[in-house]
């Protein structure tokens, strides 16, 4: 495993746990319809992509044309 798919996995962990003890604490409503499930999807998609190698916005910005950085 990589340095980067380790902290994918780890940042990805972090925001989850963070919206999850909010929520526990009574900060934060997960039962109702706002931008922390935009929040959560982020952290999902980073938490899996560290696992699976897939993240939907690298393979949006390939499309696109963005090239990768290369190794010198």
């Amino acid at each position: 495993m990589t340095v980067e798919r380790i902290v994918r996995i780890v940042a990805g962990f972090f925001i989850l746990l963070s919206l999850m003890l909010a929520h526990f604490s009574g900060t934060a409503d997960l039962g109702q319809l706002s931008w922390l499930w935009f929040t959560a999807f982020v952290g999902v998609n980073l938490f899996q992509s560290g696992f699976t190698r897939f993240c939907p916005l690298e393979a949006i910005l390939k499309k696109a044309g963005v090239r990768e950085a290369s190794c010198n």
